[in-house]
Parts: C-alpha cells; sequence; structure tokens
C-alpha cells in the first residue's frame, strides 16, 4: 500500500534543515525559531506516530472496505468528478474530526499533543499523536458513500501533507483571495494559539471555508501566543502522549457521582462540576487547553 506521507519524509527533512537555516541567518525578534529540546520531541512523536500508525492503518483499511463492501453506489476512480467530490468530502470530515477533538475531552486527550509546543515551526506538524484511534469514525461515511479505501486513505495522506507546510513563522500573510478560502500559515497560527480570542478556532484541514461557514473563524492580529493555556513543561515524549489521560484518570477518581464522571470524559477540556445545589457543571474553561 502507498504511503505518501512515508515517501515525503525526506522533504520534511529537508524544508526543516532549511527553515532551521533561515531562523539562524536571517533572525527575526518576533519569531521564536527552533529549541534543540523542543524540535527532538517533536520528532520523536512524529516518528512514534508513523510507527504506530504501521499496524493502525491495516485495521482502518479494514473498516473502510467493509463499509465499501455495503455502498449501495461505487464511484470511479478515473472520473475527475469523483476526486473533487473527494476533495471536499475529506476536508469537511477533517473539519468536524478536528473541531470535536477540541471539544471532548477525551478526543482532546488525544490531539493535545499537537498543540503541546510552546514554539512554531515546521518540527511542531510532526508533533502527532501516538492515540490516533479516534479518528476512525469520521471518514467511515465516505466509504459509504462509494468512495474507494483507498482513495480515503490517499485523501487523508495529501491533507496532512498540506497542512505540514502551514505551520511556519515565516510566511505572513499571503493575498487575500487566498486568504478567504484556503487554510494559511497566518490561519493556523491563530488556531495553535493559547490568548483567549484564539482559543478553539480555525479548525480547517486545506480550506478554511468551514470555519467561516460554523463560525469557528478567527482573523491573527496580536501576537501569537503558542501552546496550551497551562503548558505541561515537559520535554519528555511519553508524558506528552499521556499527560491528559492521566489527568482524566485523575479526575474520575476525584468524581463523586456517574454525572460527574461523564462530564470529565466527554465535556470540554476544563469541564467542572458545579458547586454542591448547583443544577449542572461549570463550562469548560480551557484549563490545560
Amino acid at each position: 500500500m502507498f504511503d505518501l506521507i512515508l515517501h515525503a519524509i525526506p522533504v520534511f527533512v529537508i524544508c526543516l534543515v532549511l527553515e532551521a537555516a533561515s531562523f539562524y541567518f536571517l533572525p527575526d525578534d518576533d519569531e521564536l525559531g527552533y529549541e534543540v529540546r523542543d524540535s527532538r520531541t517533536s520528532l520523536t512523536m512524529g516518528l512514534g506516530n508513523v510507527f504506530i500508525n504501521i499496524g493502525w492503518k491495516l485495521v482502518v483499511l479494514a473498516a473502510f472496505a467493509a463499509v465499501y463492501l455495503i455502498a449501495p453506489v461505487h464511484l470511479p476512480a478515473d472520473n475527475p468528478l469523483t476526486w473533487v467530490a473527494l476533495f471536499f468530502a475529506d476536508d469537511f470530515a477533517y473539519y468536524w474530526y478536528h473541531r470535536t477533538h477540541h471539544t471532548i475531552r477525551i478526543f482532546w486527550a488525544s490531539h493535545v499533543v499537537h498543540h503541546s509546543s510552546e514554539y512554531y515551526n515546521l518540527s511542531t506538524a510532526l508533533r502527532q499523536t501516538w492515540t490516533p484511534f479516534t479518528s476512525l469514525p469520521y471518514w467511515l461515511p465516505l466509504a459509504f458513500l462509494g468512495f474507494s479505501p483507498w482513495m480515503i486513505l490517499l485523501a487523508q495522506s495529501w491533507s496532512l501533507l498540506y497542512q505540514f507546510f502551514i505551520h511556519t513563522e515565516r510566511v505572513e500573510k499571503l493575498w487575500k483571495p487566498i486568504e478567504l478560502v484556503m487554510n494559511t500559515p497566518s490561519h493556523h497560527r491563530v488556531h495553535h494559539g493559547s490568548n483567549q480570542q484564539y482559543l478553539d478556532k480555525n479548525y480547517g484541514g486545506i480550506l478554511i471555508v468551514w470555519d467561516r461557514l460554523f463560525r469557528s473563524f478567527a482573523p491573527e492580529g496580536e501576537r501569537v501566543r503558542y501552546g496550551l493555556t497551562k503548558n505541561i513543561e515537559t520535554f519528555n515524549p511519553a508524558r506528552v502522549a499521556t499527560h491528559e489521560y492521566a489527568a482524566i484518570l485523575r479526575d474520575l477518581r476525584a468524581a463523586r457521582t456517574w454525572g460527574e464522571r461523564w462530564g470529565y470524559v466527554a465535556k470540554g477540556p476544563g469541564w467542572q462540576p458545579a458547586p454542591e445545589g448547583s443544577l449542572d457543571g461549570r463550562p469548560a474553561v480551557s484549563v490545560g487547553r
């Protein structure tokens, strides 16, 4: 099975070296550049993700194939319109995958890995989860719509490939029509910001139109502060991969009711139960986000 991301690794490495060199020879006081320990952690997380996906993608492929077999139609791969439809379907699925992985804590525990760096450069793009298992349901409908499993996997890969290049401070805002439609470095810097006005914004993969449509868009204005609202203060890959799962377990042990347990797992990051006498829990306050 051809894996676009594996074949793109040499390109990633070359671009990392070039970006790091640009910070060395053309430093900018407003940009953070690279930090050796942080970048090493990001690269380790990326390699771990690649290793885990060697086995996990076989499960994903089998699930897509099973659903594809019962699909009422099978869309022809030799029709250009099939690929146009796949592009939009994949990007739409990614938007909702991404959005719910910010707003449901058990999903956030997987995705938080990608937001744990306080730097923003191409190495940050490689800081990926070691628990990718919650993404599968979001793309299963594409198989039922008649897209072949290999086509869905390819679409996921080209989305990740595109998103690698928007993890940079070296590119300012682009031409306005591009900024209007496409996810750009400027839009994605906002997404990685821990500033209050930037929290949980700009979920798009390749397109930014879904954010504009579903009112989750924010433009880049104030200098972006990267990382979490409560940073984890570690470069240990194992802790980066598991710290939010550990926090959920601690909260579950301290929970007094099943309602509280449900809230700690299924509500937003930072959700806390209401004080005694109140009827409902307080909303998420972005603790750890």
